[in-house]
Order: structure tokens, then sequence, then C-alpha cells
């Protein structure tokens, strides 16, 4: 029978200084690289080595795929990127520190927009200097396929 294994990336450099990240492509802090690396010694000792691996094209999660892979002793895995696989989109709360939200918004508007699934954040504005609506990645994406939130 197949297994699916899921594994959420290591802690990026945005994550450690407390910010929303999203669609921002920051990459792993070096705790992130260390957390990668032992995740895949635990698939090892628990014998579940994928034979195939997909993640998003962000690159705290192809980095932290290439980490698990070569800690499990498998770095020819082929690996698949797709976009749809990119961390929720925060919108124009990207790279607003979190305890500065959760000052002006509250707990209970902080939780909906990080934990829910039917309160989007704010639209990211153009003129947020996070804003990956100009990446390379996703220009060749249909018009409108890339989330403003």
């Amino acid at each position: 029978m197949p297994v699916l294994i899921l594994l959420r990336h290591g802690q990026s450099e945005w994550n450690a200084a407390n910010r929303f990240t999203g669609w921002y492509d920051c990459d792993l802090s070096v705790a992130g690289e260390d957390e990668a690396r032992a995740a895949g010694r635990q698939l090892g000792e628990a014998e579940l080595v994928p034979d195939t691996a997909h993640t998003s094209v962000q690159t705290r999660a192809i980095r932290t795929t290439k980490l698990v892979l070569e800690a499990l002793g498998r770095p020819g895995v082929p690996v698949h990127r797709d976009w749809r696989l990119n961390e929720r989109h925060y919108g124009n709360l990207t790279g607003l520190d979190k305890a500065k939200v959760r000052e002006d918004y509250g707990e209970d508007q902080l939780r909906a927009w990080r934990r829910g699934y039917t309160t989007p954040p704010p639209p990211i504005d153009a003129a947020n200097p996070h804003n990956p609506n100009g990446d390379p990645r996703y220009a060749k994406l249909p018009k409108g396929a890339v989330p403003l939130t």
C-alpha cells in the first residue's frame, strides 16, 4: 500500500523573526536546516523512504526537501515542484510582525487569519515590498491565477 508522508518545511528566517511569511520567498534559518536533517534521520529510522517527493516552488520547502533526502541517503529521489503547494498567502500581512498584528487587531482576528479557512487576510497591495506577484516563477501562469490573499 502506498504511504503518504506530509512534512512541513523547517524554520525559515522569517519564522525566526516572527514575521508573516506566506508567499514571500525566504530561506531556511540554521535551525530550520537542522530540523530538516533531523526529519530525514527520523524518517530513515522509521524506514519511511519516499520514492518521489512533491514540494512548492518556495526556497524553504525546496531546501527542506533536499536536506531531508540527503539525510536519508536518497538525494536522487525525483522531486516535483508546483506553485499550488505554496504556503498559505497572507496578503497584506506579508512581512508584518505577528506580535504587532496581534496588538493592532486582537487575538481573535489574528487567529482567524492564521488558522481559519473562511476569513482571508487583506489582499496584498501592489505597493507592498513583499508582493510576490511580480516573481518570475509565476509569470507564465494564467492571469488571475496568483492569489492576492
